[in-house]
């Protein structure tokens, strides 16, 4: 390797506030990372961590010291890439940084058909909240940020954005199915499961019942678009998504959206971000680019087979 273990220990002690966990993960013993980091604030004449009661905390020093860490292991990572290309085996890795209903949606089909085209590419989907997705580009987490209505900061650059709108979402048998058009009021005489107020559709939904004057007493709330889409499945039930989210079932003949013009009041958009300084590599410049492409139809990315 071209960097010293010290560094893959600090990052991981940084990322975990614990030698023993790091050592868990690195499979090394706790002594070994204790010794090193203890040689290397010796060496710095200052801490490099805070020792309190539960976890470690990066000191000033620190923070300094982490963040070119971190970019010597990105800058390895980058040159062993570019020597195993040379090499002829064309590799390549990224990771991306996504909120739960894009990986259990769209993403799985458009990384299928990646695949079938760099068979020895190495991918990382990371879930995480929506207010982590741009973190995780910051940090160095990951390449690529994808989600919805996530907060730009400074330091990313939007690569492209998309806007959908929402729509009831019901059972294939549900008599809302027959009704042409459908109205947010023809919702009220069914079970309604909607998003609480941690997921991003919850504020349209929100905002098109008031705009119709209508109630909206919804009989289950919840955080988890998977629940949603089963419950809606299971019968009577009317919820409300974007087609994105519900494309798999709705390509089964599980579920049928359908689009209501007084819930289009405002859309959600569906980012692609990454960091606005340096450059990608190979690998993860070309799926930005595919992602790019395919995201206005990104709900219509099948295999060939399908």
């Amino acid at each position: 390797m071209l960097h010293a273990r010290i560094l893959v220990y600090l990052d991981e002690v940084a990322r975990l506030g614990s030698i023993r966990r790091a050592a868990t993960r690195l499979n090394v013993a706790s002594s070994a990372i204790n010794r090193q980091i203890l040689a290397l604030e010796t060496q710095l004449g200052a801490p490099i961590f805070e020792r309190m009661p539960r976890r470690l905390r990066l000191t000033a020093t620190g923070e300094v010291l982490i963040a070119h860490v971190r970019e010597t292991l990105k800058s390895h990572q980058r040159v062993t890439a570019q020597i195993e290309a040379l090499k002829g085996l064309k590799r390549g890795e990224v990771t991306i940084a996504t909120m739960n209903g894009i990986a259990a949606g769209p993403l799985p089909s458009f990384i299928d058909s990646i695949m079938a085209s760099h068979p020895r590419v190495h991918i990382r989907v990371k879930v995480v909240p929506l207010d982590l997705i741009p973190n995780a580009v910051l940090t160095g987490d990951a390449d690529i940020a994808l989600g919805y209505n996530y907060p730009i900061t400074p330091g990313l650059r939007v690569v492209a954005s998309h806007d959908i709108h929402l729509g009831a979402v019901v059972a294939p048998n549900h008599p809302l199915t027959q009704r042409r058009p459908a109205w947010l009021a023809d919702c009220l005489e069914y079970p309604l499961v909607i998003g609480d107020r941690s997921m991003t559709i919850r504020p349209i939904v929100d905002m098109a019942f008031t705009r119709a004057g209508l109630p909206l007493h919804p009989t289950i709330e919840t955080n988890s678009i998977e629940f949603m889409s089963r419950i809606a499945r299971a019968g009577r039930a009317v919820s409300f998504l974007n087609p994105v989210d519900v494309d798999v079932h709705t390509a089964r003949g599980e579920l049928v959206f359908i689009p209501f013009h007084d819930l289009n009041v405002e859309p959600v958009t569906m980012k692609l971000a990454v960091r606005a300084r340096g450059t990608l590599d190979a690998f993860p410049s070309v799926l930005v680019e595919e992602l790019r492409q395919a995201m206005p139809m990104l709900r219509r990315v099948r295999r060939d087979d399908e």
